[in-house]
């Protein structure tokens, strides 16, 4: 059956709207030998290699676990309760005009510290549920920089190929992307920027085209082509739950628990770690409080997630020998969206997923990548949407505010002018060439420079932790994920993630688990 035919039989429908006050933490542990927080890139890379080398796993999951629970993702058209981490409307990063809905652990989450605003995937899969898929390499050049005590031939030639082959990346057929009505708007978008002078360059994607042709001919049903992305896609796109921890599921050795959001970290005397967890229902009450024991921790809840969770675990008294980097570095890899109006076409029909890349990387004066994104509302719009990526924005760094009892990010204002100048000026070269204005409508003034889907950094490599993802001053303490990244990589960052996850996992797995 398919998925969308499930949602009028879904248990889920049925539960209550509220529940008795929150229980008390069960103090009795449930003891596993390795446990994992979170299931997003560096998680899923951890929990496969794990199982593949005989150790068994568990992932604790904040999301909801969306493909067993047989709820279709909602288009970004008709975004309902399912599509917003506990918010009562959506939060679609423009044109949010849609009405109030009922609080649910929907998909994606949209976290917000003072000057930025930072979106967040919640499901098993992580991000991977909610991104474009746009599988980007890194510059060797940017790579080194960023990176500089790694070997970057070893990563060009095994890691990246080794991420690229798990994930599944494809690349759209010239044929289909030169003559599909859903990519006039990537036409138009490539014609008006070589216009202008900059570089254009197709993008592998993790979304399978050849399904997405398939989509165009009527003979399976359309994801990408019917307006599913930011909220999930019910079809085509190979997420993290259809690759990475699909193997590691099938090993027998994997237990994925959703709807467990981990509170606090603690070491215990006997150098064990101790959990504690809130375990939610789908409409994030919480229903349970558990203590989860383990000799092996591995922190892949992203950036933010993990960050956070170290910082506060420190403030707590809970991991006092935190290392000093803990919440340092910290960057939005360079995001900013803009907009353009009256330019050429760009078509009612829009597939959801960005195939077409302007690439100004080796401008060092004007460095940007800049994906051409979809507006897909089912109308001519005459708009052109950019995610950019850029490069000359100063770190921002955490701390835990114990008088709110919560963890915040230091983030310099001065940094959102410095996006919103390179914005304007990559959208003003544009315009002089081709006409047209900013598109005023999708951001205030049309541009969008609060707006992060990348965030990078926080316990960063040779920093927070060794060479290999091991936190400082702990033993079998990992951290696997975005948090590793400090600044901007200069290009999407997943491709990178599961990259730097397969190389700390080789090491780590060879020295700390044979």
């Amino acid at each position: 059956m398919k998925r969308r035919n499930f949602v009028k039989n879904s248990s889920l429908s049925l539960l209550p709207a509220f529940l008795p006050p929150f229980p008390p933490v069960s103090r009795i542990a449930e003891v596993h030998e390795t446990l994992i927080i979170g299931s997003g890139y560096g998680a899923s890379v951890a929990a496969f290699r794990l199982a593949e080398a005989g150790q068994e796993v568990t992932l604790l999951e904040m999301g909801m676990d969306w493909r067993d629970s047989k709820i279709p993702f909602p288009k970004v058209t008709h975004p309902n309760k399912y599509a917003s981490w506990l918010k009562n409307k959506p939060i679609a990063p423009f044109g949010n005009a849609f009405r109030g809905h009922d609080k649910f652990t929907g998909v994606l989450d949209r976290v917000a510290f003072k000057h930025i605003k930072i979106y967040l995937g919640r499901a098993v899969g992580g991000g991977s549920i909610v991104n474009g898929g746009m599988a980007v390499l890194p510059l060797e050049s940017d790579f080194k920089a960023v990176f500089p005590q790694l070997n970057v031939s070893d990563f060009y030639t095994r890691y990246f190929p080794r991420a690229k082959n798990m994930l599944k990346v494809n690349t759209i057929a010239s044929d289909f992307y030169q003559n599909s009505p859903y990519y006039q708007f990537s036409r138009a978008g490539q014609f008006e920027a070589e216009k202008a002078g900059y570089q254009t360059r197709l993008i592998p994607n993790v979304y399978d085209f050849k399904y997405m042709e398939q989509e165009a001919a009527n003979t399976v049903p359309k994801s990408a082509l019917n307006g599913e992305v930011i909220y999930g896609n019910n079809y085509g796109k190979n997420s993290l739950d259809k690759t990475y921890l699909q193997r590691a599921s099938a090993t027998g050795r994997v237990r994925i628990l959703p709807l467990h959001q981990v509170q606090l970290v603690r070491q215990t005397q006997s150098g064990d770690y101790l959990l504690e967890c809130d375990i939610l229902t789908p409409y994030g009450q919480v229903r349970d409080r558990k203590q989860f024991r383990c000799k092996n921790l591995f922190l892949g809840a992203g950036s933010i997630g993990t960050t956070s969770l170290l910082v506060k675990s420190k403030a707590m008294g809970a991991l006092t020998e935190i290392h000093e980097q803990v919440g340092q570095n910290w960057n939005n890899n360079g995001n900013v969206m803009t907009g353009r109006n009256f330019v050429k076409a760009v078509g009612r029909l829009q597939s959801t997923i960005p195939v077409v890349s302007i690439d100004n990387r080796h401008d060092a004066s004007n460095y940007f990548l800049s994906e051409i994104a979809p507006l897909p509302i089912n109308m001519e719009t005459w708009t052109t949407l950019y995610l950019l990526i850029t490069k000359g924005i100063n770190s921002g760094s955490f701390y835990y505010d114990n008088a709110k009892g919560n963890v915040k990010l230091l983030w310099d204002k001065a940094n959102n002018k410095v996006l919103r100048e390179k914005a304007k000026h990559f959208v003003r070269h544009l315009n002089r060439t081709n006409g047209g204005t900013r598109s005023h409508l999708l951001f205030k003034d049309g541009i969008g420079e609060n707006i992060c889907y990348h965030p990078l950094g926080g316990v960063v490599l040779d920093k927070a932790t060794d060479g290999f993802g091991r936190l400082k001053g702990y033993k079998r303490l990992y951290v696997v994920d975005s948090a590793l990244i400090p600044g901007t990589i200069g290009a999407n960052p997943f491709l990178t993630i599961t990259a730097l996850a397969e190389y700390c996992m080789e090491h780590i797995i060879k020295n700390d688990f044979d």
